[in-house]
């Protein structure tokens, strides 16, 4: 599962090895200035839509690249059973790739929470 990290300007979110196979890098570093939302979800998997570059095992896990034809690109990495952390960006701040960013998270309750604070007090 990924690990996300906050700092006072920046999300780092982590990949473990497998999830680097199907994602294709090894960390997505995103400035809490291209946040536009950050909801904590109770069913990350229904949030992935689209065509897909990834691994998915319907109904368990869901890992890659979703969007890639059209409409919100997605990053996601998501399995049954964890609340999500579900991020919309601002494109062109966020470094141009990701519309959104799904990560299942034990901690996503409070990751969530911590980032709209932080959005909250930015200039």
């Amino acid at each position: 599962m990924a690990s996300v990290t906050l700092t006072a300007d920046l999300i780092d979110v982590r990949f473990t090895a497998t999830e680097r196979l199907w994602i294709g890098r090894e960390r997505i570093a995103v400035p809490i200035a291209a946040v536009r939302q950050a909801v904590c979800v109770d069913r990350p998997l229904s949030l992935a839509r689209g065509a897909r570059r990834g691994y998915v095992v319907s109904g368990f896990i869901k890992i890659g690249i979703w969007g890639i034809f059209g409409g919100s690109r997605q990053l996601v990495s998501a399995r049954r059973g964890n609340p999500g952390l579900h991020l919309v960006l601002d494109r062109a701040a966020a470094g141009g790739e990701f519309d959104e960013i799904v990560l299942s998270d034990p901690a996503a309750p409070a990751l969530a929470q911590a980032i709209r604070q932080a959005t909250a007090v930015r200039p």
